[in-house]
């Protein structure tokens, strides 16, 4: 009796621990919740892990746009992915003359549409074994999966991971990636 008691409860401990880990809407992503109720932009501003991403967003004039109806899917850097970047090149992105540069490199971030995990492996599965996306600049990045990750290749052969998937927006899904793609 004892047994199948403790039986119970360790089920209904574990059941109840999956279910909250599946139903959290909110994800933390730089030590800030991300609100699905919010979009791209007003999430971004509050993630440590994105100032960077923001500021050049700022510089380039972007913001109208990525609040905009959308949908969009970011593929976000990190800080570390910008800092990862040659010395000087995102303080000289950040001038007023380069904006045209900037602009290209954050639009090949961004692709139409609202690309969540689920979706790529689809897209991965019908290419047989690659995805080939149209970022909003022109150009194309490859997908591929390996062991649950999602890795995306550049037009250079530049590659970033997705390391936190699927945050999503009122106008998209944001993808966190851990390196900066060049078009």
């Amino acid at each position: 009796m004892k047994k199948s008691m403790l039986a119970i409860l360790l089920a209904l401990t574990f059941g109840f621990t999956a279910v909250g880990a599946f139903a959290q809407k909110d994800p933390m992503v730089g030590g800030a919740a991300m609100y699905r109720s919010k979009n791209i932009v007003q999430n971004a501003v509050n993630s440590k892990d994105h100032t960077t991403l923001v500021a050049a967003v700022k510089a380039a004039g972007l913001v109208s746009t990525l609040e905009g109806a959308g949908p969009f899917t970011v593929f976000a850097p990190t800080n570390e992915a910008f800092d990862a970047l040659p010395a000087g090149t995102v303080q000289t992105l950040l001038k007023p003359e380069n904006k045209a540069e900037l602009t290209k490199i954050l639009t090949y971030h961004v692709v139409a549409g609202k690309l969540t995990t689920r979706k790529l492996h689809k897209m991965i599965k019908r290419g047989h074994g690659t995805a080939e996306l149209k970022t909003v600049e022109g150009g194309m990045l490859k997908v591929t999966e390996q062991d649950g990750k999602y890795m995306l290749t550049d037009e250079k052969g530049g590659q970033a991971t997705i390391t936190t998937p699927n945050v999503i927006q009122s106008n998209g899904v944001i993808q966190v990636i851990n390196a900066v793609l060049m078009p």
